[in-house]
């Protein structure tokens, strides 16, 4: 994979041709004259003049007119806008200083602010910071940031704001396996952790030679520095090391994570948005964009188009540059990143965890007369029936549902079913369901009546084992006394059924990459078809995408970003279609990260137009004793809200259903 030249522009906005200070200025003064402004003359002057060229204008503005172009600005303007506009009018530095300013005055601290800007600058931009906050509010910035925060967080700050990292040059190789060692002794390998090592490490070692650190790193613990991170640091300090090393690995994909959660959760994080695209517009925006296309399923431009209004958005798509979604092939940075990515997606050891445990003092026969009894007489105790359900195991309800029919001569599954309503009866049948059971019931439900609902079918084939694919065939068979492979080839059609009846065979290949078969299937089978007509194509990626083990797909998908310098994902987009696009779509993504793809589910389930309630309960059900807190952990990290949150303010849902999936979210539990 190649790399960038030092010298190579990487931002979007450059200086004007032709420019003249004070011409500008004057077409400024004349904007800003009379009744009202013209706004959309001030936001393309200044969205097309360098920041460098603007400091210009700025002089020539006092010099003209014996005012402040900025206090102009901030009188004529208002909002978001007003915001945006004078953000680009300061130099990087004044800019970065009033934006720390506005994190630490008040009540309260924007910890976020502040780690995004200390994590991601350089030396240079580090001091020419602190003197510019000195020179604006005559305060010395060391101290106010000591005043206002405390603990490790407080200690990590300080380190950085000295900017005295070595610079990108400096690699002690002796010393790259001694402090991946010393970084895992200070966490992994004991009890407590010791702080101090990781702020001295990460706080002031070079770029180049961590991110030799953290390869090796990888090799000793089986996991990422991220996730170590994760489970032995937390709070703030946990935020502002995960920013370190995140700016360590790739700079431009930090800021793509940071741009895409201050435009998704609940509502939009308009400052972190504005300073973001103000720093970052002459540096590497580019970069940004290519690793936004790369880590989520649209453009940059795209995202920011939907998400904003008015000249706001106008000027933040000036500044944005251009639309990447219909782009194909890698800049360097980004090629990089996305090897790297699925290097990682290979090595790292994920331990999978559910939400629900077995109940420890289980009494199945107590459980079943008390079922009963909730639903004997006038009324229904619903409140007994969800305090049984939801604190037992499956395994455990299917015992209930044995022991109600042997002592009770009744089928609990009816009672239940005569007793509830809606979404409640939904979600505990679903419950009681053993999960072959569910999955068939959710397959049967997403076939029947006049459409059929496609992503339903993709999400359970896509990410169910052999096993389990093979024990919902069974069931299916055993319920509607028709084969599964039927159903689905009397209710789809095209390459589309074929895709479908392939996976419900159950049988992927199963076990660890093969490296020379990797490489082959990379090269041969699916680089050689990107060329190929648009048949041929999707046969060589059904034949590889619908039958590898994922371990394989995960080496097969690294090496094709090596010898095509494409994204997988990308050319599933724009090459293919329809729901055969959204089925290879789904493989991709489960390969890559099976709980984000999950997380991604869910968001969509609760986001649009009303909230599609079968989607969340089959998710919510399925998962609960499999990954489902390793789902809530990737929700709350692209989405910046818990799950928990989003089922409380996206939900119109009745009290009892809202209770039953807390508790299958593990609650407000910290990830």
């Amino acid at each position: 994979v190649s790399t960038k030249t030092k010298a190579e522009f990487r931002g979007t906005i450059a200086d004007q041709p032709d420019f003249d200070a004070g011409s500008d200025a004057e077409a400024l003064y004349n904007a800003m004259k009379g009744f009202g402004s013209d706004r959309e003359a001030i936001l393309d002057l200044i969205t097309s003049r360098s920041n460098a060229q603007r400091q210009k204008i700025r002089a020539a503005y006092k010099s003209q007119y014996g005012k402040d172009l900025i206090d102009d600005l901030k009188y004529e303007l208002t909002g978001k806008f007003e915001r945006l506009i004078v953000g680009l009018m300061r130099t990087p530095a004044y800019h970065d200083a009033k934006e720390i300013k506005d994190a630490i005055k008040g009540a309260g601290t924007d910890e976020k602010c502040l780690i995004e800007i200390l994590a991601s600058r350089t030396n240079e931009q580090i001091h020419n910071l602190v003197a510019a906050y000195k020179d604006a509010y005559g305060r010395d910035l060391e101290e106010d940031v000591i005043g206002d925060t405390s603990g490790h967080f407080r200690k990590m700050l300080i380190v950085l704001l000295q900017g005295t990292r070595e610079e990108d040059d400096v690699v002690s190789e002796d010393l790259v396996e001694q402090d991946a060692q010393d970084l895992y002794d200070a966490g992994e390998a004991q009890w407590g952790t010791d702080e101090a090592k990781f702020i001295m490490l990460l706080g002031n070692r070079s770029v180049t030679h961590l991110q030799l650190v953290f390869d090796e790193y990888e090799k000793i613990a089986e996991k990422s520095i991220e996730d170590s991170i994760k489970s032995e640091l937390s709070g703030d300090f946990e935020r502002l090391m995960l920013a370190v090393v995140q700016c360590i690995r790739s700079k431009p994909m930090f800021f793509a994570k940071c741009l895409y959660k201050s435009m998704k959760g609940l509502g939009t994080a308009d400052n972190t948005l504005i300073r973001i695209m103000v720093s970052r517009s002459e540096t590497d925006m580019l970069d940004i964009r290519e690793c936004f296309r790369l880590r989520y399923e649209k453009s940059l431009y795209n995202m920011i188009q939907d998400d904003t209004s008015g000249e706001y958005k106008r000027t933040l798509l000036k500044l944005c540059g251009g639309d990447d979604d219909i782009a194909g092939e890698f800049f360097p940075e980004a090629a990089q990143i996305a090897y790297k990515m699925w290097e990682t997606s290979s090595m790292t050891k994920v331990q999978l965890r559910g939400t629900v445990r077995p109940y420890q003092n289980f009494d199945p026969a107590s459980d079943a007369k008390a079922l009963r009894k909730a639903m004997k007489g006038f009324g229904t105790d619903e409140d007994t029936i969800i305090d049984i359900v939801t604190q037992r195991s499956n395994a455990q309800r299917q015992e209930i549902r044995r022991i109600f029919k042997s002592l009770l001569g009744r089928d609990l599954m009816a009672d239940l079913k005569s007793e509830l309503s809606k979404n409640l009866e939904r979600l505990i049948l679903g419950l009681m369901m053993s999960p072959a059971e569910f999955d068939a019931k959710m397959m049967k439900k997403a076939m029947e009546g006049a459409g059929t609902d496609e992503h339903s079918l993709i999400e359970i084939l896509v990410t169910r084992s052999n096993q389990e694919i093979q024990e919902m065939c069974a069931a299916y068979k055993n319920a509607y006394k028709k084969s599964l492979e039927d159903a689905i080839a009397s209710e789809t059609s095209g390459k589309f059924k074929r895709i479908l009846i392939s996976l419900a065979q159950g049988a992927r290949e199963e076990g660890p990459a093969d490296m020379a078969r990797a490489l082959e299937d990379a090269q041969v089978s699916l680089a050689d078809a990107c060329n190929s007509e648009s048949d041929d194509m999707e046969d060589k990626f059904m034949s590889i995408l619908c039958t590898r083990s994922f371990p394989h797909l995960r080496r097969v998908f690294q090496e094709f970003v090596r010898c095509s310098n494409k994204d997988i994902e990308q050319i599933i987009k724009k090459e293919m279609s329809g729901d055969f696009k959204n089925a290879m779509f789904a493989i991709v993504r489960s390969v890559k990260n099976q709980p984000s793809y999950f997380a991604d589910r869910l968001y969509k389930a609760m986001k649009g137009l009303g909230t599609d309630d079968r989607a969340l309960i089959r998710i919510m059900v399925s998962r609960s004793e499999i990954d489902l807190f390793n789902i809530r952990k990737e929700f709350k990290e692209t989405h910046e809200a818990s799950l928990h949150e989003f089922i409380q303010v996206e939900m119109l849902v009745v009290s009892c259903v809202l209770h039953i999936l807390f508790w299958l979210s593990g609650g407000e539990q910290s990830v």
